[in-house]
């Protein structure tokens, strides 16, 4: 028996035996656990792979404490990635985040194949020789992937599709952490899935699959273990409201800084000149400030744990200024602000990563800054542990718009909620601040500007994503301005429809006849030669006629506005092109509405 043959027979048992929602809460097992599964092995082989990176240049450490080899390592390293995006996978190896986001909008939640391994593997090269980006936007693509696979090759529907790629999600953010309702929220929040009952059921059985095998396999320790043992106390309000909008500032800066160097990059047309621009300038900054090789983890573990500056200045150049207090702020301050650089020099010059771990790290940086100040100025001390994990959650809230994912991640992180309190009014104060100045995520906000982002709000979603060109109905017999009634008796006798758009000799709209207002004329066969098609007709006003460059939204008022049932559409050199039905638009609609509805 061939695999066709046994994937037919599976295909026929699924269907004898499971309605499909039952099937689909088998599958997100099912998909938990291999997202869980590439989430262990892609931390193991980075992780394994920078020790031996960074093992090897031990013998080229300088006297002044700098390491020669981190200069170099990125260089190799986007190179490498290059090298296998071109090829080995041949192809466009994707978006990340963004990518996920656009195949729950316009591709019925359908990835490629490749999806499931390229993301990894090049992430994997990027990051282990020094990328400075992270490893969860790839996994949670490479997850997405693997459940968008899973649920075609066992033909459920749409619906099912999108939701078996946000188990994939899930699975992967809850398999890095090993904090499952984090992989729940990242899905909600920054994938924008509606928390439904048969939608969150799913999750979480993915969430749970993902991190119990990341617990089997890592053991019990997550990323960042850290117990508070500070108790939250009242006059902690103002720092944490001060931490909160310094946050906001340090999301907006990320946000708008990524931008404009990925921006620069991208105008630059030769592979070799970005490659070698971005790996020089991302050389240059970790070799003057190490935390930011690699995803930057290892610094921010050993200032939440150590208690003292000291990963700040490890294999730094600045090691002899080591015992000087305001040294060390002055290098958070960098950090905080060449990390985002650093981290768009990386996925601009060809190197493949996301954007979640240095939010993370910039916001453990921020938090860690903002108690260090305030420690240093004599005001009531504060606790520089604390302050970075709430710092992480805050800016992740302004760069991913996504409050609660963060604040539970960090509470899982810890292992309680005793933090919970500064989590919030951090969170929330610093997603207050952001949202004037940046409405969408870090992950949506492109796909917003071209008007391919499906979101909560599926009336605005629908009228956004729906393809305009799809419901133009061109059935119509169309007249020349100088055809005669004779012309348009015949026209009517060959159509069915009883709208006869009349062009002029380079095919532009002039007016529309309308059977009704001919209907007696037809029967005077002394008029055939007589009247035109031109005398005829009567022209529609501006907001009568629909170009194709309209949004379906603006489609929508015009069709409350002229009252009509039918809309004529040409293109933007006022070319005819067809009709758009009222009854039909509104029907797609509610087809459109009903497919991107999770219950």
């Amino acid at each position: 028996m061939n695999f066709v043959e046994l994937h037919k027979k599976l295909y026929t048992w699924r269907l004898t035996h499971f309605e499909e929602p039952t099937f689909l809460m088998i599958l997100s097992i099912v998909v938990g656990l291999a997202s869980g599964l590439a989430a262990v092995v892609l931390k193991t082989v980075v992780h394994l792979s920078g020790r031996w990176v960074m093992g090897f240049g031990e013998s080229h450490q300088l006297a002044t404490g700098g390491n020669v080899l981190i200069f170099v390592a990125p260089l190799t390293g986007v190179l490498l990635t290059i090298l296998f995006v071109r090829y080995v996978v041949r192809g466009n190896i994707g978006h990340g985040i963004p990518s996920v986001l656009l195949a729950i909008s316009r591709k019925k939640g359908q990835l490629p194949p490749r999806n499931m391994y390229s993301s990894l593997l090049a992430s994997t090269l990027t990051v282990a020789f020094g990328g400075s980006v992270g490893l969860e936007a790839p996994i949670a693509s490479s997850g997405s992937a693997i459940g968008s696979n899973i649920g075609r090759l066992f033909h459920v529907s749409a619906r099912g599709m999108r939701l078996l790629l946000g188990c994939g999600a899930a699975g992967a953010i809850a398999g890095i952490f090993k904090a499952p309702l984090a992989g729940v929220l990242f899905t909600v929040e920054v994938l924008m899935f509606d928390m439904t009952t048969s939608t969150v059921v799913p999750l979480l059985l993915s969430s749970l699959t993902a991190s119990t095998a990341a617990y089997f396999l890592m053991g019990s320790e997550v990323q960042f273990a850290f117990s508070v043992t500070e108790d939250f106390s009242l006059d902690q309000i103002p720092f944490l409201l001060a931490l909160g909008v310094f946050c906001a500032g340090a999301s907006v800066y990320f946000l708008r800084c990524t931008d404009r160097v990925e921006g620069w990059f991208s105008h630059r047309k030769k592979w070799y000149t970005k490659w070698l621009a971005g790996g020089l300038l991302l050389g240059l900054m970790i070799f003057l400030f190490p935390p930011l090789y690699g995803e930057g983890y290892w610094a921010l573990t050993g200032l939440l744990n150590g208690g003292n500056d000291d990963p700040l200045f490890l294999n730094s150049v600045f090691n002899p200024l080591r015992n000087n207090p305001w040294v060390a702020l002055a290098i958070l301050l960098v950090l905080i602000l060449l990390k985002p650089v650093a981290t768009a020099a990386t996925i601009g010059s060809g190197g493949v990563g996301g954007t979640f771990g240095p939010s993370l790290v910039v916001g453990g940086l921020s938090g860690y800054l903002v108690a260090s100040l305030s420690n240093h100025l004599g005001l009531p001390p504060q606790s520089t542990a604390n302050f970075a994990l709430v710092g992480m959650a805050a800016v992740m809230t302004g760069v991913m718009h996504a409050p609660f994912m963060g604040v539970f991640l960090i509470a899982e992180i810890t292992g309680g909620y005793a933090l919970m309190i500064p989590l919030l009014i951090t969170a929330t104060v610093t997603y207050i601040c952001v949202q004037p100045f940046e409405k969408h995520s870090i992950y949506a906000r492109k796909l917003a500007q071209q008007g391919d982002l499906l979101t909560h709000n599926k009336d605005a979603s629908a009228w956004r994503l729906m393809q305009l060109d799809k419901l133009i109905e061109n059935n119509f017999s169309t007249l020349s301005e100088n055809a005669m009634l004779r012309d348009v008796v015949e026209a009517v006798k060959r159509s069915k429809r009883n709208l006869f758009p009349v062009l002029d000799g380079q095919g532009r709209f002039l007016g529309l006849i309308v059977m009704d207002d001919i209907r007696k004329k037809m029967f005077d066969t002394s008029l055939y030669d007589k009247v035109t098609a031109k005398e005829l007709m009567h022209t529609f006003k501006d907001y009568e006629v629909v170009h194709t460059s309209d949004s379906l939204s603006d489609v929508v008022k015009q069709f409350h506005l002229s009252n009509r049932y039918n809309l004529v559409v040409v293109d933007d050199d006022g070319i005819y092109q067809g009709f758009l039905s009222r009854a039909n638009t509104f029907s797609a609609y509610r087809r459109f509405v009903s497919e991107a509805s999770e219950e």
